[in-house]
């Protein structure tokens, strides 16, 4: 039950019956109408601005066609009040009844309230960090916004895939075989001292070590590099799927960089590209007050005319020895996406990337002809604080503090809840001591505390005699909520819905936790307003029909809570010490 969308449709409802009689013209484009909040709640339950986006198709005034869809709206025993606001909105007040309606609703759909159906078929591709060492804090940042993001579209009915693309080719990986090599000689008995620059230097390899010293390796140097990457990487990816295994983080499908160059997959894009005439052989200019990137060079190179599809600059696909660009396997990594029935892709990147999306959208539009689309969320970067102060170092890693060591501190809920605590555009400070507090300062805890606090009020209930199964509290008498903080929190639960679906078509699942904290505010506001009006509190020994009514609300809020904490991965909490 989605009430926003019932409403919608009674303002649609309204406009076809003044088209019937002849007082609205057939054929107006109504895809702009919507309801939704108010920004003053003071204003009603509800706004709709179908007046003001359907008058000059219409040919009348907005306050004109206000006036007529004010009185269409009137005769739904619903509204109870509908009022003309500034140039043509109208605002909606519910009869307290269709509120009430939303408690049995959401007692009977549990943790499917607020499920969608219909949605496209959806890639979402997250974290795909370099498989050369474990995961940092910017890597949980990035995976859990993907993670929560495939979540919120799947509640919201589209089927999604989560992909993990391997950058298993490149520098780097010849970088994490030579130093795991390095590991070899060391678990050999070799003394070998501070590690050399450019190489890694976490305690991570020391395994990896050991796993060459006990394998007859190859004595040319060349075919011991491809041994050791060859062991290197899969207990790389190994430890990547662990570390993000024990933050709730998972991927349906890994696909490898190396790969595609393997089976062709890299040639058969530019193949694409050049039997669409997007490809030439040229020298790019420098940028003009910049550093030029690394793909740069003064000779001829293959280039990619992705100045035809908004870019700022062609790009290079090839450099002049013959060598691919790191853009190349990234074009033939979509376009396989796509030849997989994937029109519609995320990626989640670091803010390192900001750059790359123009050139990365306009190579997706080329190579499908427009019939796919690339959006990018950038996810801006995390400082670790303790008490204030930033945090920095970590042995394990050599540089940089682990993800695994976050969530062994502070635990998976609280790194999954404080990582979308902002857009993910925007820097986060996570600082340790607050994520540990029992306090509203913590945001984790004050919302897991209000499912906590609902659970301790129906435990009492039930151990008084109190039947509190949601079966029983769906028939409750709901004619008693009538506090304006009882009609707080049902409104605000009845919002659920639509912000799930603004919240998956704008890709901001952060809006999840925002709402979360909300609706905890709500229900904390209610619980401190029984401390001292005696006739607010759940449990009521001389009003039976009352107390199961608010028994009835709030376990309609802890079920929304739990939906909520279900999209976002976090484990609902029934009792806190």
């Amino acid at each position: 039950m989605n009430l926003f969308a019932e409403i919608e449709a009674d303002v649609r409802a309204a406009l076809v019956a003044l088209q019937e009689q002849g007082k609205l013209a057939d054929g107006l484009d109504i895809s702009r109408l919507t309801v939704e909040p108010p920004r003053d709640p003071a204003h009603g339950d509800m706004a709709t601005n179908a007046a003001m986006v359907l008058a000059k198709a219409a040919g009348v005034n907005p306050r004109d066609l206000a006036a007529l869809l004010v009185a269409e709206l009137l005769k739904s025993d619903r509204i109870e009040a509908a009022e003309i606001a500034g140039p043509g909105f109208v605002n909606l007040r519910l009869d307290k009844s269709a509120w009430h309606q939303l408690v049995p609703h959401i007692l009977t759909a549990g943790l499917a309230y607020g499920d969608g159906t219909g949605g496209a078929k959806v890639n979402v591709e997250y974290v795909s960090a370099n498989p050369t060492g474990p995961m940092h804090v910017g890597h949980a940042r990035g995976a859990v916004v993907g993670d929560v993001l495939a979540r919120l579209l799947e509640k919201t009915g589209s089927d999604v895939l989560r992909e993990y693309y391997i950058n298993d080719a490149g520098s780097q990986v010849d970088v994490l075989a030579r130093s795991a090599l390095l590991r070899m000689r060391e678990a050999q008995g070799e003394d070998i001292g501070a590690i050399p620059e450019g190489l890694y230097p976490g305690d991570y390899l020391v395994p990896v070590g050991q796993k060459l010293a006990a394998m007859e390796l190859p004595d040319a140097p060349d075919a011991q590099l491809q041994a050791a990457k060859s062991v290197a990487l899969p207990m790389m990816m190994d430890m990547i799927r662990d570390d993000l295994a024990v933050l709730g983080v998972k991927h349906d499908y890994f696909l490898s960089e190396q790969s595609l160059h393997d089976d062709g997959s890299v040639d058969k894009a530019l193949d694409e590209l050049s039997a669409k005439g997007l490809i030439y052989q040229g020298v790019l200019e420098p940028p003009k007050g910049k550093e030029p990137p690394p793909d740069w060079e003064p000779s001829p190179q293959t280039l990619f005319k992705s100045t035809d599809f908004g870019d700022d600059s062609d790009r290079a696909l090839k450099k002049s020895d013959g060598s691919w660009t790191y853009f190349a396997p990234d074009i033939a990594c979509h376009f396989n996406k796509y030849q997989r029935g994937y029109a519609q892709m995320i990626d989640v990147w670091g803010a390192d990337h900001i750059g790359y999306i123009k050139r990365m959208q306009s190579a997706v539009t080329a190579i499908t002809d427009g019939a796919a689309q690339l959006e990018v969320k950038v996810c801006n970067l995390v400082k670790l604080m303790r008490g204030g102060e930033p945090v920095k170092m970590s042995k394990r890693s050599g540089s940089f503090i682990t993800l695994r060591e976050v969530v062994e501190e502070v635990g998976k809920d609280a790194v999954r809840f404080m990582m979308l605590t902002r857009k993910n555009d925007a820097p986060l400070d996570f600082d340790f001591d607050v994520v540990k507090e029992q306090s509203r300062d913590n945001p984790v805890f004050y919302v897991q505390y209000a499912h906590a606090r609902i659970f301790s009020v129906l435990r009492n209930a039930k151990e008084q005699g109190v039947a509190v199964e949601d079966a029983t509290l769906a028939a409750a008498p709901l004619t008693t909520l009538t506090h304006d903080a009882e009609l707080t929190l049902i409104r605000l639960l009845g919002t659920y819905p639509r912000m799930l679906l603004a919240a998956a078509q704008a890709r901001e699942p952060h809006r999840v936790a925002f709402y979360l904290l909300e609706l905890a505010a709500a229900f904390h506001a209610l619980w401190n307003l029984g401390k001292e009006e005696v006739n607010l509190r759940f449990i009521q020994e001389e009003d039976e029909a009352g107390t199961l009514a608010r028994l009835a609300l709030i376990r309609a809020t802890a079920i929304t809570l739990a939906s909520g904490f279900d999209v976002i991965g976090v484990t609902p909490q029934d009792e806190l010490r």
